[in-house]
C-alpha cells in the first residue's frame, strides 16, 4: 500500500521540500489569477475560498517534506482525515505539489472558459514534462499520485461544506427577500441587482469563531449632525471633486485598488494573491516558505470573505448611492466605480457595511506581516503598465499602511462611508490574526 498512517518525518532517501525552488507554486498561482478572473460566478468570496482549499492542498501535498517543521491539518479540522505516504518510500515532493495543484484546478474550476482550460492543460504538460526528465520513474509516479489523491481528498472534504461548494452556480438566491426598512439595502441603482451570495455567512472557516464580529453601525438618521449623514457628505464631496478634475491621488487609490469590474481584473481578494506571487518572486523563497505564505493567505481571505459576509447581510445597511439620493436630496448623484465609457457607473449588490476590500486587506496584511514582519517596503505592480485605469505601481512601508489604503480607496470611488472601511479593517486584523494562530508548526 503507497500511503500508510505513518507519522514520521523522515522519509527514505527524499530530498527536503525546502531545497526546491518557487517555481511550481509560482506558476499554478499566478495562473489562478487568470482562471479566477475569466471564470463566470467566481465573485470575490468564492475566489477567496477557493485560494483558501488550494492553499491548503499544496501545503498537504509537502508538509511531510518539511522535515518535522510543519505539522499536518489532519485530524485537526473536523472530519478532515489524510493518509500520510510512506516514509519506508522516496518522494519527490515538487511533483507531489504540481500535481496536486493541477487536480486542484480541474476540481475548482469546472466551468473555467475553453481558454483557460487549455491554459490549465498546457502548463500542466509542460510542467510535467520537466519534472518527468529529472525524476526516476518510480518516484515520480508514486509522487504524482500522492498529490493528486491529496487535491481530491480534501476537495471531497470541502464538498461537505454545503453553502459554500460550488458557489460559483449560488452568487444569488432565487427565494432570498432583503428585509425592507429606511435604513437598510435594496438593490440598488444602475443594475439594480439581487443580492449577491446572502448565505455566505454561513459557509465553514478554517480559524475564524462565530463570535468574530464588527460593532454596530451608525445609528440611522437625517440629521446633518448625525454621524451617518456627515460620512456621506465626505463621500459625495469626495466623488464629486474627482468628478471635476480634482483629487488626482485619491482617485489614483480608487482606480488602484478597485479590482471588482468583472473580467477587467482578478477579484479583490485575488488582489491579495497577486501581491503574495509579488512577494514569492521578490523573496526567491524556497518550496515550502512560498507554499506556507500561500496557504496562510488563502486561509485568511476566505475566512475574510466568510465573516465579512455574514456580518454584512446581519446589518443590512444601505450604499451611500441610496442614502445620498434618497436622504441628501441628491437624486442623479452616482459613483465613479467601473465606468462604462458612456457615463455610467454601478455599485456592488450587496450591504455596505463593513467592507469587504477592507475585510481581505486587512486578514491578508496580518498574515503577511508574521511572515515578513512589520516593516516592509513594497512596491506593488499589480496593475503596471493598464491602460484602462490608472495602475502605476505605488510604493509602501507596511503591509498594514497597505490595507488602510485599499479600505480608504472604496470612500472616492462612492461606494462606501469611511465606517464600512474601518469596520472591516477591525474584522479582517481579527481574522488574519486567528490564522496566524493556528498550529502551523510543531
Amino acid at each position: 500500500m503507497m500511503f500508510s498512517c505513518q507519522k514520521e518525518n523522515y522519509y527514505k532517501d527524499s530530498q527536503p521540500a525546502a531545497n526546491f525552488t518557487s517555481k511550481v507554486p509560482l506558476s499554478w498561482n499566478r495562473l489562478f489569477l487568470e482562471v479566477e478572473r475569466y471564470t463566470p460566478g467566481y465573485k470575490p468570496p468564492v475566489s477567496a475560498r477557493t485560494s483558501g482549499y488550494i492553499g491548503l492542498i499544496a501545503y498537504e501535498a509537502i508538509v511531510h517534506g518539511t522535515d518535522g517543521e510543519y505539522r499536518s491539518f489532519s485530524g485537526y479540522f473536523p472530519g478532515l482525515e489524510l493518509e500520510a505516504p510512506d516514509s519506508d518510500l522516496e518522494f519527490h515532493w515538487e511533483t507531489a505539489l504540481h500535481a496536486a495543484y493541477e487536480k486542484a484546478f480541474q476540481l475548482f474550476f469546472p466551468t473555467a472558459p475553453a481558454e483557460q482550460q487549455f491554459d490549465i492543460l498546457s502548463q500542466s504538460n509542460d510542467i510535467k514534462l520537466e519534472l518527468r526528465n529529472s525524476v526516476a520513474p518510480d518516484v515520480y509516479q508514486r509522487s504524482y499520485a500522492f498529490g493528486k489523491q491529496i487535491a481530491q481528498d480534501i476537495y471531497d472534504w470541502s464538498a461537505n461544506d454545503t453553502w459554500g461548494h460550488e458557489g460559483y452556480h449560488k452568487n444569488n438566491d432565487p427565494d432570498y427577500t432583503p428585509p425592507t426598512g429606511i435604513d437598510l439595502w435594496k438593490p440598488t441603482y444602475p443594475d439594480f441587482l439581487p443580492a449577491l451570495l446572502p448565505h455566505w455567512g454561513k459557509v465553514r472557516t478554517f480559524a475564524a469563531q462565530d463570535g468574530d464580529v464588527v460593532g454596530p453601525p451608525h445609528p440611522f438618521s437625517t440629521s446633518e449632525q448625525s454621524a451617518i449623514y456627515q460620512e456621506a457628505m465626505e463621500t459625495r464631496l469626495l466623488v464629486n471633486q474627482i468628478k471635476q478634475g480634482e483629487k488626482e491621488e485619491d482617485y489614483w487609490i480608487a482606480e488602484f485598488w478597485s479590482d471588482d469590474c468583472p473580467i477587467l481584473t482578478f477579484s479583490p481578494s485575488g488582489r491579495w494573491i497577486s501581491i503574495t506571487n509579488q512577494l514569492v518572486d521578490l523573496e526567491q523563497l524556497n518550496l515550502v516558505k512560498a507554499v506556507f505564505t500561500y496557504a496562510k493567505v488563502g486561509m485568511a481571505l476566505s475566512d475574510a470573505g466568510v465573516k465579512c459576509w455574514g456580518e454584512k447581510y446581519n446589518h443590512n445597511c444601505l450604499r451611500p448611492i441610496d442614502y445620498i439620493r434618497d436622504y441628501m436630496g441628491d437624486s442623479e448623484w452616482n459613483t465613479i466605480m467601473c465606468p462604462d465609457g458612456s457615463g455610467g457607473y454601478y455599485t456592488p449588490n450587496f450591504p455596505t457595511y463593513p467592507s469587504g476590500h477592507a475585510t481581505f486587506s486587512a486578514a491578508a496584511a496580518e498574515v503577511l506581516t508574521g511572515i515578513f514582519g512589520a516593516s516592509y517596503t513594497f512596491v506593488d505592480r499589480s496593475h503596471e503598465d493598464r491602460t484602462e485605469f490608472r495602475g502605476a505601481p505605488r510604493t509602501f512601508t507596511s503591509f498594514h499602511e497597505m490595507a488602510l489604503e485599499n479600505a480608504y480607496s472604496r470612500v472616492p470611488l462612492g461606494v462606501h462611508f469611511q465606517i464600512d472601511s474601518d469596520a472591516g479593517t477591525a474584522l479582517g486584523t481579527i481574522v488574519g490574526n486567528r490564522v496566524n494562530d493556528l498550529p502551523w508548526k510543531n
